[in-house]
């Protein structure tokens, strides 16, 4: 009997924590090699390059795929069965397989895709794990940034679904086989314990909910679980069944835009982080992600905000590449692209802009 390889689906809304939950999966792989199959899209693929960044040879950068065509429940066909079978194509087949969704993915109709032929006898869905936004559940918007969320909706031309958000997050815990409250440091224990009470009560049976802060999460619980969730869609119930052929030419994706800044070393990056905020807060700015070189420090800086909440941390050595600053900014359509870029630079002293340049 052949053995199927597993994958594990990780869904939530944007902001939630996905790419640092899956961040902190691969530097403590236990020697699993992981493939990992990133639905990201926009002018930069910032979540597939931090997680390139992992540098371990547990997870090779040919071993990270990055989905840019939209959002992957509307694209399976089209998208990511093909990548898929180019994975299961090669020799050095990985040991488990991880599939970082769209925040506006349904999740049910990927975990479909695995009874594909040619796809089921190889593969198995090891289990469903939704990651939520802890202090955004508490404060009823689901997301960091409900703006930020809609932003993304709107650039995705692909998206042929328009699920209310709260719709969106009931299909996400109902698929889910294990769900993480993610930023309980935001919160009290007291309210901590009542959002975990709330979701067991609205998960299935046996879903497991655990409490975590910066997606530190051990392996061997995220990993592992042995579900095959594509044998048990039943149970897995959608608030609506959409259908995915349907014309695009309602959706306004003119109403928001997106573009990237490069920049030079930076000075200070607390100073940095405090000023970009600022710019953030002035120009109505939705998101904003990228990297940083700072200035004396061999690591790379990876700077992620939804709001004007900005979250830092320095992830790999820059080596040989060149020492640059790339942030992408994202907005609602109507950004002065001319002053956030001159607000951004006067961060930075003449001397060092002009070395980059």
């Amino acid at each position: 009997m052949v053995t199927k390889i597993p994958a594990t689906i990780i869904t939530g809304f944007l902001g939630a924590g996905k790419t640092t939950l899956i961040r902190h999966m691969l530097q403590n792989t236990q020697g699993r090699r992981i493939a990992l199959i990133i639905n990201e899209f926009g002018d930069l693929g910032v979540d597939g390059d931090i997680l390139k960044g992992c540098g371990d040879e547990t997870c090779r950068e040919e071993d990270v795929v990055e989905l840019s065509n939209g959002c992957i429940c509307c694209t399976v066909a089209d998208d990511f069965i093909p990548t898929m079978e180019k994975l299961l194509a090669r020799k050095d087949k990985p040991d488990h397989i991880v599939i970082e969704t769209s925040g506006l993915a349904l999740p049910q109709p990927l975990v479909r895709a695995f009874n594909w032929p040619g796809i089921s006898t190889q593969v198995t869905v090891d289990g469903v794990v939704t990651v939520v936004d802890g202090k955004a559940v508490t404060e009823g918007r689901f997301a960091h940034s409900v703006e930020a969320v809609d932003e993304q909706r709107k650039l995705d031309e692909n998206l042929d679904h328009e699920t209310p958000l709260s719709e969106l997050f009931e299909d996400q815990v109902a698929c889910a086989d294990m769900i993480i409250v993610n930023k309980t440091d935001l919160l009290d224990a007291a309210q901590a314990n009542v959002l975990v009470a709330s979701l067991h009560r609205s998960a299935r049976d046996g879903v497991q909910v655990i409490k975590t802060s910066m997606g530190k999460l051990p392996v061997d619980i995220l990993l592992g679980q042995g579900i095959g969730a594509e044998a048990d869609l039943a149970s897995r119930h959608e608030l609506h069944h959409h259908d995915h052929d349907h014309d695009h030419d309602d959706h306004d994706h003119d109403a928001f835009e997106s573009f990237v800044v490069n920049l030079g070393e930076i000075p200070d990056a607390k100073q940095f982080v405090v000023q970009a905020s600022n710019i953030i807060r002035a120009h109505d700015i939705l998101r904003l992600k990228g990297f940083a070189a700072v200035a004396g420090k061999p690591m790379r800086l990876t700077l992620q905000a939804v709001g004007p909440r900005i979250d830092t941390y320095f992830d790999q050595p820059f080596g040989a590449a060149p020492r640059v600053t790339r942030l992408v900014v994202i907005g609602q359509a109507g950004l002065d692209q001319v002053a956030i870029e001159a607000a951004l630079r006067a961060c930075i002293p003449a001397r060092l802009y002009n070395d980059y340049s």
